[in-house]
């Protein structure tokens, strides 16, 4: 290719990008514009001798300087494109709308690129950034997607009422659910003990062995002494390399600290286990006790920043219930007293028995409930909480499960001062009449 031939070529190109319907600029390592289309003219009202050669920021002061400046930097750093779309940066440069009939855009949604372009060694030698007019493609966007949104507005209305058909479903099969649960406790139970056990019995094992290294150093550290001080110098210098004495005493309290861990672990494990009452999802007689105690720490996250549990237990025999479901009762009482305090505050767990009734009661000190609202606790759907932080089935499902033990749950409240709940269970279940006595005249 002659010289003359590339020029003209070159000038082609110029033209060409000159009058292409895109914004063109190169700039070089330090931001300064080397080169400036019609398109940035028309659009930017500064002309081509106006900004050649001055800093990109000192012509467009509206730029995110150090976000160009970035993007500049990793081109030339790594040779690879940057790009930046109108949803990104909706208008990088403070062009106005480009279509001032329709009115659709106050200003010009761009797609940026930013690309390297190289010398014949092939190093970066400029920027070449492109600004591409996408207000029609964003206009158009936009309008759709607000279209969406009230689509979307008349679905979550459906979702809303379908919610409620399958609330009240899904609070007729709270039995088998919690059945579900229980089996899938004892399943994660099962799977954590097993490794934790064996765990537990290799630091055991560990604790022993590093006593008897430590002590088969001790008798070589002795023997040491009587060497010559070259030898025990040499031994000095390999203790304080090695940091000896802080090892020794870490490692010590490394191997405790792991095996209080693993008895954490344990603990989690059999309270999942004192939670679901795994054992069996029929009758039997439990500790009320047991399960308010495997619920607390079940659900501690959730109280623990909120609220001081005081426990004042009183003597109970064991009782015929359902245990898991009556753990979701508990699970739900005392979640709602720690919502009910707004800072910090206190929640009473007592328990007691009247004759040939127990019953467990809940209490804080939280804001209360307006009497307007205490008729109403009990109904489905029903809350006093903000939208989003409740569905209202806590309480009606509680008062549901009380129900099914033929036992009752009771509310009293004062605005300001603090709520109880209590939950009066008989001791033992009325048994059902018999096939014959039911067939007696």
């Amino acid at each position: 290719m002659t010289v003359e031939t590339e020029g003209l070529l070159q000038s082609d190109l110029q033209a060409v990008l000159q009058n292409i319907n895109l914004g063109v600029l190169l700039l070089d390592g330090e931001c300064r514009v080397m080169f400036w289309n019609e398109f940035m003219v028309l659009n930017s009202g500064r002309d081509i001798a106006d900004v050649v050669g001055k800093s990109l920021f000192e012509v467009c002061p509206e730029l995110p300087k150090l976000w160009v400046q970035k993007k500049v930097d990793s081109v030339f750093a790594l040779q690879n494109l940057a790009f930046t779309s109108w949803q990104q940066r909706p208008s990088l440069f403070n062009f106005s709308g480009s279509r001032p009939i329709t009115g659709q855009a106050e200003a010009m949604y761009q797609n940026c690129t930013f690309s390297p372009v190289l010398d014949a060694e092939d190093n970066v030698k400029y920027v070449c950034l492109t600004v591409a007019d996408a207000t029609e493609t964003a206009t158009q966007h936009l309008q759709l997607e607000r279209l969406n949104q009230l689509l979307q507005s008349e679905k979550d209305e459906q979702a809303r009422l379908i919610r409620k058909l399958e609330d009240t479903q899904a609070q007729l099969l709270q039995s088998e659910k919690m059945a579900a649960i229980g089996q899938l406790a004892a399943g994660v139970a099962h799977e954590i003990n097993n490794p934790v056990g064996y765990v537990y019995s290799n630091f055991s094992s560990l604790q022993n062995y590093v006593g008897d290294l430590f002590s088969l150093i001790d008798a070589y550290q002795k023997a040491a002494e009587q060497q010559d001080a070259a030898f025990r110098s040499v031994l000095e210098g390999i203790n304080r390399r090695l940091d000896y004495e802080f090892v020794r005493d870490d490692m010590a309290d490394l191997v405790k600290e792991s095996r209080q861990g693993l008895e954490r672990v344990k603990q989690i494990v059999q309270d999942l286990r004192d939670f679901s009452h795994i054992d069996s999802g029929d009758w039997q007689l439990a500790d009320l006790h047991k399960g308010l105690d495997s619920t607390l720490n079940v659900i501690w996250n959730e109280i623990k920043f909120k609220a001081e549990v005081v426990k004042d237990y009183g003597d109970l025999p064991m009782v015929e219930c359902l245990g898991s479901q009556l753990n979701q009762v508990f699970m739900n009482l005392i979640v709602n007293a720690a919502h009910a305090i707004e800072k910090q505050g206190m929640i009473w767990l007592e328990t007691g028995r009247q004759g040939e009734l127990v019953f467990v009661r809940v209490r804080d000190n939280g804001g209360g409930i307006a009497p307007q609202h205490l008729s109403r606790l009990f109904e489905p759907f029903f809350t006093t909480k903000p939208v989003g932080q409740g569905t209202g089935l806590g309480l009606s499902v509680s008062y549901s499960i009380v129900d099914k033990h033929n036992g009752r749950l009771e509310v009293e409240s004062e605005v300001g001062k603090g709520t109880a709940f209590t939950v009066w269970l008989p001791l033992r279940q009325p048994q059902p009449e018999s096939v014959s006595e039911a067939s007696a005249p």
